[in-house]
């Protein structure tokens, strides 16, 4: 007994210094990140060499810190020698970082490719735990298609390259790992996720729920039409849908599943919120920024860019999600939330909490938008805005309600919140930096062989020049290539590999061909087989997977038809605020209503199944060719159409209602 009481007592001790260690490396971390963004003292890729071995030790730990709580001690000796590695190799090309750079590029010693070699096994495998196999098959490919490219025929082929240019493009030259993309990332993103973890730890997400609370009663979909609110908002500033639907479906999902909603209902639902937060201005899970960078616009035009899609999908969920409530349940949920006692708060005090979160964001949104301010001077304010409220009103409200004695308690908490919000921005960050290196790094491979063009090339042989034929076949490449990223991964692959052959071979806007693939990456996210959002949000509702697939592509199936739209009406997202775009924006919603109508809603003409089917795809073609067709008297008609069989099918439905109603009372 005293043998398991030691050993009890010894592995509580290793997990309080491995969180401890967690924490004081968090700290330095973002110490780190914050000077940099302040003084700019190095050079960006030495400091993203920095700061992609920062995020893969804080991975690591975290890692250690859950592998020592569920018993897997042996599994620390592994991601010690991980962490090692890291640092060792880190630490060397920081140091050594102009001779690899500047003064002997391409001319290497074998220690420095032994160490290449172990670092890029540690982030491949690191890419591995956290995002499963099917990326692994890109980065093997990509090793694969760099090393036998010259035994290929025909557009693919290419010279070939050799190990050690491979190793040299992804560490030694200090791109690959350590590229771009990675520097935007590190100098754009990184404080954005800071952000993230604030608002996180100083109950943001509390108080979206407690707002859910008070306000799912007023809809028969009410529960599900908040639970959709409360992960769309939480998403879009935290850049990973499977990890969204994670944090937020634990919540969402039980409240929906005890409101009477099916299992794999709720399921679908929180996986489309969880994916469509991607989308929704002003971060875009960090897409935008990364957008930004690549078509070296402001970040303001590519979130003016993005806002008449985002319209045009959150409405349509909101009604998909509104169908598919009354399926699952005829009748509408009937809310089942218990309100804890220590959320009864005054509306004085709610507002309060409310104004906690809306003015960092409002700082945000004006020096981005109004002032124009680079992305990481807002960022840096938005963090320091946040950090202010957020400890500053909790001590307030003590000083006000004159609790002089909890002033110290209250000074505890939010220091343990805030700690908390550096550790929780660090741990989203981490995996996101180590993919996004590794995709870099892939970039960098693939545009040495010259891919982009040979896919150029190879999509106009196969769609002979037809742009719905090439927009349909992209939408499928950008799921694949976007299978188990986070959004800003997907997007970027997709923006590098597929978005110049419609800038080059059919002369779409740039701004529009980055739309266009960074729609369908998010497919990726809810399309079998993988659907990662899916995987994450059926597992947490013990539903059947495919089920939750194919209703979840039931709710936002315009996703699926928005990139489509993008490419045959480009003015969509390069015409500002326009009358021509307000028009444009009008119809293709009312087009894309009439498809979620089509698809979703419970039909009257459960007898007549021929019927039934006739209608909707009725619908379905109506809103499709107003959605598509680059004709606005077209659309016009085809608006007007479905709106009047609406009308007609609603008038049949309550007919229907009333003929019911009479026979239960006759009966």
């Amino acid at each position: 007994m005293s043998t398991d009481a030691g050993g009890a007592f010894q592995t509580e001790d290793t997990k309080t210094s491995l969180t401890l260690l967690l924490t004081l490396v968090t700290i330095a971390y973002w110490a780190f990140i914050i000077h940099y963004a302040y003084t700019y003292w190095i050079p960006q890729a030495r400091y993203a060499v920095v700061f992609v071995g920062g995020s893969i030790v804080i991975y690591t730990l975290n890692l250690a810190t859950k592998a020592l709580a569920s018993g897997r001690r042996t599994e620390l000796v592994w991601l010690a020698v991980i962490g090692t590695v890291t640092v060792v190799s880190s630490a060397y090309v920081a140091v050594f970082f102009w001779d690899l750079y500047y003064h002997r590029p391409g001319v290497y010693f074998w220690y420095e490719y032994a160490l290449a070699l172990a670092l890029i096994a540690v982030v491949v495998y690191l890419a591995y735990r956290s995002f499963g196999l099917a990326f692994i098959v890109v980065a093997g490919f990509t090793v694969a298609y760099g090393l036998g490219g010259q035994h290929l025929q025909g557009v693919f082929a290419h010279s070939g390259l050799s190990g050690g240019r491979m190793v040299n493009i992804w560490v030694l030259n200090v791109r690959g790992f350590y590229g771009s993309i990675t520097q935007i990332i590190a100098s754009w993103v990184a404080l954005f996720l800071l952000y993230t973890g604030l608002v996180q730890a100083y109950g943001a997400f509390d108080l979206i729920l407690r707002f859910v609370r008070l306000a799912a009663t007023r809809l028969r979909s009410g529960v599900a039409q908040f639970a959709v609110v409360a992960s769309m908002i939480v998403g879009s500033i935290n850049g990973s849908p499977s990890a969204n639907s994670a944090m937020t479906g634990s919540v969402t999902i039980p409240m929906m599943k005890n409101s009477g909603m099916r299992k794999d209902a709720a399921a679908a639902v929180e996986a489309t919120a969880s994916s469509g937060g991607q989308v929704l201005p002003p971060v875009m899970g960090a897409a935008a920024f990364i957008m930004a960078s690549l078509l070296g616009i402001t970040y303001f035009d590519v979130v003016v860019a993005g806002i008449a899609p985002a319209i045009i999908f959150v409405v349509t969920v909101a009604i998909g999600v509104h169908y598919v409530t009354l399926r699952s349940a005829p009748g509408g949920l009937e809310p089942q939330i218990d309100v804890d006692e220590t959320e009864m708060r005054s509306g004085r005090w709610l507002a309060v909490d409310t104004l906690k979160f809306l003015l960092p964001f409002a700082v945000l949104v004006y020096t981005l938008g109004v002032v124009h301010w680079t992305v990481t001077t807002a960022a840096m304010a938005t963090v320091v805005a946040q950090l202010v409220t957020g400890i500053g009103f909790p001590l307030l409200e003590t000083l006000y309600e004159r609790r002089s004695n909890d002033v110290t308690a209250a000074v505890r908490s939010v220091g343990a919140q805030t700690l908390e919000g550096f550790r929780y921005g660090a741990i989203i960050l981490a995996p996101i930096a180590i993919i996004i290196a590794l995709i870099n790094a892939i970039v960098d491979v693939l545009g040495a062989t010259g891919l982009p063009n040979a896919l150029t090339l190879a999509l106009m042989d196969l769609t002979g020049g037809s742009l719905l034929f090439a927009a349909v076949i992209s939408i499928g490449i950008c799921i694949l290539l976007g299978m188990g990223m986070p959004s800003s991964a997907a997007y970027t692959i997709v923006a590098i590999l597929v978005a110049p052959t419609f800038v080059e071979a059919f002369f779409l806007p740039e701004l529009a061909a980055h739309y266009f693939v960074f729609y369908s990456a998010l497919l990726s996210f809810i399309t079998p087989p993988i659907a990662t959002a899916a995987i994450v949000t059926s597992g947490i509702a013990n539903a059947n997977f495919w089920q939750t697939c194919l209703t979840a592509i039931r709710i936002s199936i315009v996703l699926f038809v928005l990139p489509v739209v993008i490419v045959f009406n480009p003015v969509l997202v390069t015409g500002g605020f326009g009358l021509e775009t307000l028009a444009l924006t009008g119809l293709v919603t009312a087009g894309a209503i009439s498809v979620t109508h089509g698809v979703n809603y419970p039909t009257p003409w459960r007898d007549s199944r021929p019927f039934d089917v006739a209608s909707r795809g009725t619908y379905v073609g109506l809103g499709l060719i107003a959605m598509v067709y680059p004709n606005l008297t077209v659309s016009v008609i085809c608006v007007a159409v479905a709106a009047s069989l609406f009308i007609a099918q609603y008038a049949v439905s309550i007919k229907l209602s009333l003929e019911q109603l009479v026979e239960r009372a006759a009966s």
